[in-house]
């Protein structure tokens, strides 16, 4: 087994839709970012690539190259999946916290949950997703923007 954790942050983009875990959120300001912001799927690609000791997400998706310009980052999350099944594993688990004043997680998770176990190919069960706040603190605290901290299992695809 091989444990791997992600982070990623972003400022909120009101010129931009909120997509989180692959699922569009109404009525919420959008993440600023080089792909589509989706820091969720960020947060997950570079846990289970750190897992898999395979760098990081932008190691393999370098922000500034126009290929990856607006790019859906549920599928650079499936891409990055792809290498971790090269590289002979297979997800075990994967539990994400977004830290946010707002939106709110809870209404979003279980479809988030469903997005991400889709891409992994994994069980729902497989993969948690909740929000928390940050209790009015720091940048996220202020509504400035939000975190996501991502920890993924991997298993060799023997076991």
């Amino acid at each position: 087994m091989r444990i791997g954790f992600g982070y990623d942050s972003h400022v909120f983009d009101p010129e931009r839709p909120c997509i989180l875990g692959g699922v569009v959120i109404p009525d919420s300001p959008g993440l600023r970012g080089f792909s589509d912001g989706d820091a969720v799927a960020h947060a997950v690609t570079d846990a289970l690539l750190g897992a898999a000791c395979l760098g990081d997400i932008g190691t393999h998706f370098p922000p500034g190259q126009d290929a990856w310009r607006g790019a859906d980052s549920m599928d650079l999350l499936g891409r990055a999946m792809g290498l971790v099944r090269e590289a002979g594993y297979r997800v075990g688990n994967v539990d994400v916290t977004v830290i946010c004043e707002s939106p709110r997680i809870g209404p979003v998770a279980a479809e988030m949950r469903a997005r991400l176990a889709e891409v992994l190919g994994v069980a729902h069960g497989d993969v948690s997703v909740k929000g928390k706040t940050n209790e009015r603190m720091g940048w996220e605290g202020e509504g400035k923007g939000l975190a996501v901290h991502a920890v993924a299992l991997l298993r060799t695809s023997s076991t």
